[in-house]
């Protein structure tokens, strides 16, 4: 694929590869494309949440069961890790 650029979005383009270390321009634009992508998918399942039935109200009990099961998942997931 090649892309066309006119000669102030091409140095744009150059400044932000060496100010941000990208190693190539593709780097750059694939970063950006990612970027739309996630930007994308959090769209939907913002709109997805929106247009879903309301629920019951969640109290503190909940989101404290929500840190401990993250925090255990965390400990076996670096327990994982540093077996060789």
């Amino acid at each position: 694929m090649n892309i066309s650029l006119p000669e102030t979005m091409k140095s744009f383009v150059d400044d932000q590869v060496s100010q941000r270390g990208y190693g190539t321009s593709s780097e750059y634009v694939r970063e950006l494309i990612r970027r739309d992508q996630d930007r994308l998918q959090l769209r939907n399942l913002l709109l997805a949440g929106a247009s879903s039935a309301p629920t019951a109200p969640v109290s503190e009990t909940y989101f404290e069961g929500l840190r401990e099961q993250v925090s255990s998942a965390a400990k076996v997931a670096g327990k994982t890790r540093r077996q060789p």
